[in-house]
């Protein structure tokens, strides 16, 4: 199963859920970048070198960055949905896709 990356602004609940169904997820806290403001196009490259997909809220910024750096890892790009088991259980269904 692929490996993910959340972005800094992603729901901590939805990442330890995703922790539950067995999905490998890295925080920018867990890789010690959180609370540094560290651009969007660092958090691609870093994801892309560990390998990982971006989940994120930043719909604007990270389509923009899918443009102009085609070659990523991957970029999972989820909307607001304070059904938090609903948004764990579509980004599972995405990854099995």
């Amino acid at each position: 199963m692929a490996k993910l990356y959340s972005n800094e602004n992603f729901n901590l609940v939805v990442v330890d859920m995703l922790r539950s169904m067995k999905l490998d997820v890295l925080t920018t806290k867990d890789a010690g970048k959180d609370n540094q403001g560290i651009p969007d196009e660092e958090v691609l490259a870093f994801a892309t070198a560990e390998k990982r997909i971006v989940i994120t809220f930043n719909y604007q910024h990270f389509k923009r960055l899918h443009r102009l750096f085609p070659e990523h890892s991957g970029i999972i790009i989820c909307t607001e949905d304070k059904d938090l088991p609903a948004l764990a259980h579509r980004i599972r269904t995405a990854l099995e896709a």
